[in-house]
């Protein structure tokens, strides 16, 4: 199975919304970083990424990905230039948000420290691969400096719009609904409500749960 669909968006911006979107279409299944704890398996597939991104050479994108029909959200977006060299027939999703809206979100929600477990000092592979890859690779060790985040958003929201032609590339904020979701992959339009998921309290309340979970179970 190849990609069909690549999220180039940061997170916070409307993927898991638009993950929920793309799967009522068909695009399924459909990736994003809560799936290492919604699968059964989320433990292996930490793993997998964890050895994807500190192996020797590049990563296995048809390995990592052999399940799944698109993707969005981190750690994934932070790829989308190698996935859309590596799955050229894929149709690549930029999702925005305000800058300054997006920040505060962040630091609510996905960058808000954890005095318990801070991300540097993680020894799993579950952290250890994040903070590789959202904390030092997208974001240069920083993620709570403003004008430094919104900075590197801005930055990889040109790269993204710069590196690709039109008719590739969907420019996309999920409050403009389904129709041009739908007109940019081809689809029709469903009769029911687009899915709005992951608010900031929604997320609280989900990573708690998380957290817990994974003390418990030792991930």
């Amino acid at each position: 199975m190849a990609l069909s669909v690549i999220g180039a968006g940061f997170g916070r911006t409307g993927t898991m919304s638009l993950k929920l979107a793309l799967e009522q279409l068909g695009f399924d299944p459909c990736f994003h970083m809560a799936e290492f704890f919604w699968r059964e398996d989320g433990d292996a597939l930490k793993d997998k990424w964890a050895a994807a991104v500190f192996g020797d050479g590049p990563p296995d994108w048809d390995e990592l990905f052999n399940d799944y029909r698109a993707t969005v959200d981190f750690p994934a977006c932070v790829y989308w230039r190698e996935l859309a060299a590596h799955f050229p027939e894929a149709k690549v999703i930029l999702t925005e948000r305000d800058a300054a809206r997006w920040y505060a979100s962040t630091q609510e929600t996905i960058f808000k420290p954890n005095p318990d477990k801070p991300w540097a000092e993680r020894t799993d592979n579950w952290g250890r691969m994040v903070y590789r890859v959202v904390n030092q690779d997208a974001f240069a060790g920083d993620t709570a400096d403003r004008d430094h985040c919104i900075a590197v958003y801005e930055r990889h929201n040109a790269a993204v719009k710069a590196a690709l032609p039109p008719e590739r590339l969907l420019v996309y904020t999920v409050g403009e609904g389904w129709e041009p979701l739908c007109g940019f992959l081809g689809v029709p339009v469903p009769e029911t409500p687009f899915p709005q998921e992951n608010t900031t309290e929604t997320f609280k309340a989900k990573r708690a749960a998380e957290e817990a979970g994974a003390a418990d179970g030792g991930a």
